[in-house]
């Protein structure tokens, strides 16, 4: 098959995988985080390696985010096994989380890590107002080996949900086209957020020889992003290496929120200086606001900066997650936030636990978006 006739989707699928092959004639559209959701998917912690001598209390700290979830829509929770499922129910039950298919369901899905925003599917919608699972190639962020599992997990949950599968497709070659969800941020209505540190630099390279002008074909195609935006570099610490979900996210349409560090001897100042700049120009042409939210101190554990961040928060139906760090400025965030998000429910979820594991809310989290009628 020709690199051209993979790219335009003829036969992108192989024959049994379940994936369709691309409908041109359907516009798609990846909706914003704050549009209305069936569910939310997570997957419960296993991987003691992920919280090297701390996974006791991981399973507590989901055990609250699925609590706090719960209240707004279903979650939809991946376990790696019988004996995961068991535990996970367990930990609910005692946190008074009602054993409900409208709050939560368990499923048995082989998984080796649980960062769900970059492993699973991202969703979007077609014109037809039918949502479609988009299966980007993973590849364990072009860092770890042991990944196998996770690139298996869109399959498992489009046969959950019965939502169609997409597997995209390099413009400029026809190859599968790797990207996780954590590097995408878009406003629903044509802007999207990206940085050059995750998909521009030679360090954990996604996609050899992809150029800007390529990702940014491939995101208008598949994600609707007419115009995207490139800031600079991500959070300190981030071990994906420049995801945008650390450092700026839309609040609305209009709205961009970025973590900005004051302190001109930490190594975000630098970077989060250079993301306000990249914002200001944009924001003149596409008539933005511009909304800043501290860092919190610098967490460290094992003489490792850790990616803490309050910008790693979930936006759910009426309910916003935070993560939190026993900080001063976890106030001023979360006040921030709130202010940014008027009638949804904030809820500072603690997270210097959860990001011993290099991440926290929103990388754990992956949204399911309603279907339009």
């Amino acid at each position: 098959m020709s690199a051209g006739a993979r790219a335009r989707g003829e036969g992108a699928a192989p024959k049994g995988s379940g994936a369709l092959t691309m409908d041109l004639t359907l516009a798609r559209t990846m909706p914003a985080e704050w549009e209305k959701h069936d569910a939310t998917w997570i997957s419960w912690p296993h991987h003691e390696p992920d919280w090297p001598g701390k996974l006791a209390p991981i399973p507590w700290v989901y055990t609250e985010i699925v609590r706090a979830l719960s209240m707004h829509e279903r979650v939809e929770i991946l376990c790696q096994n019988e004996a995961v499922a068991a535990s996970a129910r367990s930990l609910l039950d005692a946190h008074g989380v009602p054993t409900n298919e409208s709050r939560y369901r368990l499923h048995i899905v082989p998984n080796d890590r649980v960062w769900l925003r970059d492993s699973a599917p991202t969703a979007v919608r077609r014109a037809d107002g039918v949502v479609e699972l988009l299966n980007w190639g993973f590849n364990g962020w072009a860092k770890y080996d042991n990944y196998a599992k996770d690139a298996e997990i869109g399959r498992a949950i489009a046969e959950i949900t019965g939502l169609p599968r997409l597997e995209p497709v390099r413009p400029d070659n026809g190859e599968r086209l790797v990207l996780e969800g954590g590097g995408i941020e878009v406003n629903g209505a044509g802007l999207m957020l990206v940085t050059e540190e995750w998909l521009l630099t030679k360090v954990q390279v996604r996609n050899p020889g992809m150029s800007a002008a390529d990702y940014e074909k491939a995101f208008a195609e598949y994600l609707g992003a007419t115009t995207t935006i490139w800031l600079g570099e991500g959070a300190v610490g981030d071990d994906t290496h420049g995801h945008i979900d650390d450092i700026a996210r839309f609040a609305n349409r209009e709205t961009v929120i970025l973590a900005y560090e004051h302190d001109p001897a930490d190594e975000n100042h630098s970077r989060s200086a250079d993301n306000l700049r990249r914002l200001e120009i944009a924001a003149k042409k596409h008539q933005l606001r511009i909304v800043t939210i501290p860092f919190p101190r610098p967490v460290f554990m094992n003489g490792e900066r850790l990616p803490a961040s309050y910008a790693n928060f979930y936006i759910a139906n009426g309910a916003v997650l935070v993560p939190t760090f026993n900080d001063p400025n976890d106030r001023v965030a979360l006040n921030g936030i709130a202010e940014a998000f008027p009638r949804y429910t904030v809820t500072g979820i603690h997270a210097v636990d959860l990001v011993w594991g290099l991440g926290t809310l929103h990388c754990l989290t992956q949204q399911q978006p309603a279907a339009k009628k």
